[in-house]
């Protein structure tokens, strides 16, 4: 038999589950649209080149070429053809260190470590964009309070469809143990986790933070864990709720991320 709370926290992993596939959806058809439009752009000019000179010819390497970089996270978003032009950083990291990652917010510090012997690629990325300022002005833009519980951050457009560019794979992702028969795992209050589409290897910059035990898929690399402190703000937050009520939207108490900063311990 299953409890009403079950039943509760099942609908809402699977309207979770529903929402990254309609993102990542909506994203394809926008980049295809996009990529649509420079196409004709590309054969408008050249068909003006080539009435002015009297000649055609065609050449491949006048194309544009997009990279289909996969999506990100968030909570995740998949980057534009306009974005889709970084390179993930090179790695520099210490992966036998421990990097802490601080997260000044106007409703208060947010603080995690992060574990580059086990998260390497994740923690170099984040050191890089927070070296860069990427993060400094972004808000939290997504709040769950029924069933999922976490605030998701990282966007700088703040719709959930930002990211940096790249796309980084997916790491750690035994580390909460055997999922159970409903094929979750519980993710821990204090966890920091990569938001993605739901497809492998698709994050960029988006993460949220765990406020609550949270049972999903082990589909979202856990690469920190917020310090007591952190956890508290956190929570602050959680109990404003979203905005308009519901379970699933913007935080009531707008959470922006004044600074961020990486500091290895």
């Amino acid at each position: 038999m299953v409890s009403s709370d079950q039943r509760r926290r099942q609908l809402a992993r699977e309207k979770f589950e529903r929402q990254q596939q309609r993102r990542a959806q909506s994203r394809k058809r926008k980049q295809r649209n996009t990529v649509i439009a420079a196409a004709l752009a590309v054969a408008l000019a050249a068909g003006a080149t080539a009435f002015a000179t009297g000649a055609f010819s065609g050449d491949d390497d006048g194309k544009q070429k997009v990279s289909d970089a996969g999506s990100e996270a968030s909570q995740s978003a998949e980057p534009t053809p306009s974005e889709a032009k970084s390179p993930e950083p090179a790695l520099s990291i210490d992966k036998k260190a421990a990097y802490s990652m601080k997260l000044s917010t106007n409703q208060g510090p947010i603080t995690f470590t992060m574990d580059a012997a086990k998260t390497p690629r994740t923690a170099n990325s984040f050191k890089a964009l927070a070296g860069k300022g990427y993060f400094d002005g972004t808000k939290c833009h997504r709040l769950t309070t029924e069933g999922i519980y976490v605030l998701q951050c990282g966007d700088p457009k703040g719709d959930g469809t930002g990211g940096p560019g790249y796309n980084i794979p997916d790491e750690n992702l035994k580390a909460l143990g055997k999922p159970a028969k409903d094929g979750t795992v519980t993710y821990p209050p204090g966890t920091v986790a990569m938001a993605n589409t739901g497809q492998p290897n698709s994050g960029g910059s988006q993460f949220f933070l765990v406020y609550k035990d949270t049972k999903l898929p082990p589909s979202y690399t856990p690469f920190g864990k917020m310090d007591a402190e952190g956890l508290k703000t956190v929570e602050k937050v959680a109990d404003a709720g979203v905005t308009g009520g519901g379970g699933d939207g913007a935080p009531k108490k707008t959470v922006t991320v004044e600074k961020a900063v990486v500091t290895k311990k």
